[in-house]
């Protein structure tokens, strides 16, 4: 994988506030009640909620809040009127964007991405505009900030436990599966001791684009900010070539 378009949604999660980590437990509270009423309560039943839990328990979610939002999700009679929609579009430059999103209303969420890309100098476009400058993978992300990883034990536990590609770095490793693989081969690792940083699908750009000017570059990082911060949007991917 080349450029630092790599690092998207992971040296953010790292510094998160207080107020960022509360608005991440709350859509992984979302997914997690749609994944019960799909599956039921169960997560050995339930893979789509064990994906969930992982993804909870990655963002350092707390037992007893996973164990209230499944109660909660098992014990209600709504219906789930949830939904995902996937939205493509440019920002700044023609940075090549794609938002996720899991809505009760879609003319309102599609309405809000649409003035954040208007507001930050870029354009919400159709389906299919950009996606082709991505391939849609399994991304699992083990923090090795301390060093304390051998990088031949990791490359040969992760290659046994079915990935198709490691990036090995000074501080992070990235493991690329593909989409359908991505639970095995998470929890192949889970049990051989190995923690996340985060493990889910992830669009990977095949060519990056680099933003020289320092206005634009502003507004890029605003518009992710932007989408990031929206209740309704789950994941936020790009190509811009961050430095």
């Amino acid at each position: 994988m080349s450029g630092h378009s790599k690092w998207n949604n992971i040296k953010r999660k790292k510094g998160a506030s207080d107020a960022a980590k509360a608005k991440v437990f709350t859509k992984v509270a979302r997914e997690m009640s749609v994944a019960v009423k799909e599956g039921g309560p169960d997560p050995s039943t339930n893979g789509k909620l064990r994906d969930c839990i992982a993804k909870a328990k990655a963002a350092n979610m707390p037992n007893e809040n996973i164990d209230r939002c499944i109660k909660k999700a098992a014990g209600s009679d709504d219906k789930n009127s949830f939904e995902e929609i996937v939205y493509e579009g440019y920002g700044p430059c023609g940075v090549a964007v794609i938002i996720e999103s899991l809505t009760d209303n879609r003319n309102r969420t599609a309405g809000d991405i649409r003035h954040f890309f208007d507001k930050c100098g870029g354009n919400l476009g159709q389906n299919g505009c950009v996606s082709y400058l991505f391939t849609k993978k399994g991304q699992i992300v083990i923090d090795n900030s301390e060093g304390e990883l051998d990088e031949e034990k990791v490359l040969e536990d992760c290659f046994e436990c079915g990935a198709d590609d490691v990036d090995f770095d000074e501080d992070t490793v990235i493991i690329y599966t593909g989409v359908a693989e991505l639970r095995e081969v998470r929890e192949a690792l889970e049990a051989k001791g190995y923690s996340f940083d985060s493990a889910e699908p992830a669009y990977i750009p095949s060519t990056t684009t680099a933003i020289t000017d320092e206005e634009a570059s502003e507004k890029m990082g605003r518009l992710i900010e932007m989408l990031e911060d929206n209740d309704d949007v789950q994941g936020v991917w790009h190509n811009w070539e961050m430095e």
